[in-house]
This record gives structure tokens, C-alpha cells and sequence, in this order.
């Protein structure tokens, strides 16, 4: 096979990969839409940046503006933009680094979980309160309101990535290397 056509082999393939990760995290997100701030997209989207880097990261931004064709446009809009593709990004480099603790990955989710509630109630109260000499009275207002769904996120995110982050990443793993050898 000359360099043009391995080339043009993986491309396709990043593009076809690219494409499963996007439809994986819409489908975990609609499976699970029904149960108010129990998620997985959060660990999947982790688990595709820890694994396949940049084409995890460009999976989550394809999801992200997969969504509002579902759902329509809102405020959710600016904090999904931002946050799941950093996450993807965050656990890009943490694989980098070659950490592999699954505590100091649950931490780091954790922290990010949180970034996304304090994320969503920034936009919310901009979108539906406006910003004006109380605007951080409102914030404060709005955020602690959604305090119960912030904590049954992250308790589901403590759960989450403690038990299945360090099997999915690695399972999730020895696919991506089976499909690069050509045994899959």
C-alpha cells in the first residue's frame, strides 16, 4: 500500500471513529434524558479525549452541535460548547501525562462537574435574568436552586468514573489498537 493510500485509509477511519464517538455520546444522552442530572456523557466524553485525543475532542464539539438540531436552541447551547469539549481536551492531556490514577481522574471530573453547574447557572441567568446591578445576587440565586441537580451529578459522576472509567478507558482502548493492527 503506497503513503497516499495508508493516509487516506486513516483518514477515513479518524472521520469514521469521529462519527461513532458524536452518535454514541447523542444516543447515551437520549437514552438517558428522561432521569434529570443522570449522565454519561461526562465519562464518555473523558474516556474518547483519554483515548483518541484530538478526534475525542472533535467527536464531543460534533455532538455538541448535534444537539440543538434535537432540542433547539438555548443557553445550554454556550455551556455545552465550552465544557465538553474541554473536558475531552482536560482528559487528552491527562493521558498524555500518563495518569492513570483513578482518583486523580475522579477528582478532576469531579472539579469539572462542578465547573459545570457554576457554567450552566452563568449563562441561564444571563439568558433569562439579564445582567444588571444585581446580577450577581441573581446568579448566586439561580445557582444555589439547582443545587439538588448539581449534587446528584456529581454524586453520579463520583460513581461513574471511580468503578468505569478505569475499565471502559481501557476496553475503549484495546479497540482503537485492534482497529489500527487490522485485527478488527
Amino acid at each position: 500500500m503506497n503513503k497516499k493510500a495508508i493516509f487516506q485509509s486513516s483518514a477515513a477511519r479518524t472521520v469514521a471513529f469521529v462519527g461513532v464517538m458524536a452518535a454514541t455520546l447523542e444516543c447515551a444522552k437520549l437514552v438517558l434524558a428522561v432521569l434529570p442530572n443522570i449522565e454519561v456523557v461526562s465519562l464518555l466524553c473523558a474516556i474518547f479525549g483519554y483515548v483518541f485525543g484530538i478526534s475525542g475532542v472533535i467527536a464531543a464539539v460534533v455532538f455538541v452541535f448535534i444537539e440543538p438540531l434535537i432540542w433547539g436552541f438555548g443557553p445550554w447551547f454556550f455551556t455545552y460548547i465550552i465544557y465538553w469539549p474541554m473536558l475531552a481536551f482536560l482528559f487528552m492531556m491527562l493521558a498524555g501525562r500518563g495518569v492513570k490514577n483513578r482518583w486523580i481522574i475522579t477528582g478532576i471530573a469531579l472539579l469539572m462537574t462542578l465547573g459545570f453547574g457554576v457554567l450552566s447557572a452563568v449563562f441561564d441567568s444571563i439568558f433569562y435574568i439579564g445582567i444588571n446591578e444585581y446580577y450577581l445576587k441573581n446568579l448566586a440565586i439561580y445557582y444555589l436552586r439547582g443545587l439538588p441537580f448539581y449534587a446528584l451529578q456529581l454524586a453520579c459522576n463520583a460513581v461513574l468514573f471511580t468503578t468505569l472509567f478505569p475499565f471502559l478507558s481501557g476496553r475503549v482502548l484495546r479497540l482503537k489498537q485492534g482497529f489500527a493492527n487490522g485485527k478488527m
